[in-house]
């Protein structure tokens, strides 16, 4: 079975033909619990993602702030396993028919095997993979196993990242480009800052893929900023810290579908400037 990368694809191509970015929320997979984060999913697409990443819990997050971090161990406590990962994406598409991706540190997968890891994403109904610490140079059998089973490839460039391996990077993935709008770990902030427009515009001058900024965004207004120069808006800690401080879980979800609703409120504000 093939995976939904025409579906990610489609679903992009979709949002700039409206002349606006594509919302992308992050969720991670056993939060609070399977279940529970399976429901968070699709409570966010209800309140208007266009796309959704689900985080593989880790125990040694590079990327990830103290809000997601929180989240993590929780699902790990929980005992989540990948087959449960593999669970929240099917029944996540299954219900909505939006693209759903994975957003994972390389080790599990490694660990898992890689064909197995494509295989049963791509019968799940995913979309790809968001593979942050996953180096371009180290990633060929990856991108084969990928590119057989119709799935996504999406590297993370940074603000450190020299126009040379840009374009390395840019060349290697598909679906789209992750830009990191700064420098550090993940978590909701003031200001997302000029880095993300320099970064975006210095990106967008090696691809065609759809350059999408994550980091730090985590209200409509920000949103509305970055969707004045990117082609999609990506949102994780602000859902996850929506859900971390709600009383209960059906308040939980709530806050999910509302913050989506807002923030997918602002990438339609921003359209305006969208070039």
């Amino acid at each position: 079975m093939s995976g939904n990368i025409e579906l990610l694809n489609d679903t992009l191509a979709g949002a700039r033909a409206e002349g606006r970015s594509a919302l992308i929320a992050y969720l991670p997979a056993g939060f609070p619990t399977v279940d529970g984060g399976i429901e968070a999913i699709k409570a966010a697409f209800d309140g208007g993602a266009d796309v959704v990443e689900v985080g593989l819990p880790h125990s040694d997050p590079v990327l990830d702030g103290p809000v997601i971090q929180t989240a993590d161990d929780i699902a790990l406590r929980g005992g989540l396993k990948i087959k449960d990962v593999m669970r929240t994406v099917r029944e996540a598409h299954e219900a909505t028919g939006k693209p759903v991706l994975v957003m994972t540190y390389w080790n599990p997968i490694d660990r898992y095997g890689i064909e197995r890891f494509t295989a049963e994403l791509a019968e799940a109904g995913g979309a790809g993979c968001i593979l942050p610490d996953l180096p371009v140079q180290e990633s060929a059998l990856w991108r084969e196993h990928a590119d057989k089973h119709g799935l996504a490839t999406v590297f993370v460039v940074a603000p450190s990242s020299k126009d040379e391996r840009l374009a390395t990077i840019t060349a290697a993935g598909s679906g789209f480009v992750y830009a990191a709008s700064l420098m550090g770990v993940t978590g909701t902030r003031v200001s997302v800052g000029n880095q993300a427009k320099e970064l975006v515009e210095r990106t967008k001058a090696t691809t065609d893929l759809p350059v999408c900024v994550g980091l730090g965004v985590s209200n409509a207004a920000q949103a509305k900023e970055v969707a004045g120069f990117a082609d999609g808006v990506i949102v994780g800690s602000a859902f996850v810290k929506r859900m971390l401080d709600a009383p209960d879980e059906k308040a939980g979800l709530e806050a999910v579908r509302a913050l989506a609703g807002e923030l997918a409120a602002g990438v339609r504000d921003g359209a305006a400037t969208t070039p």
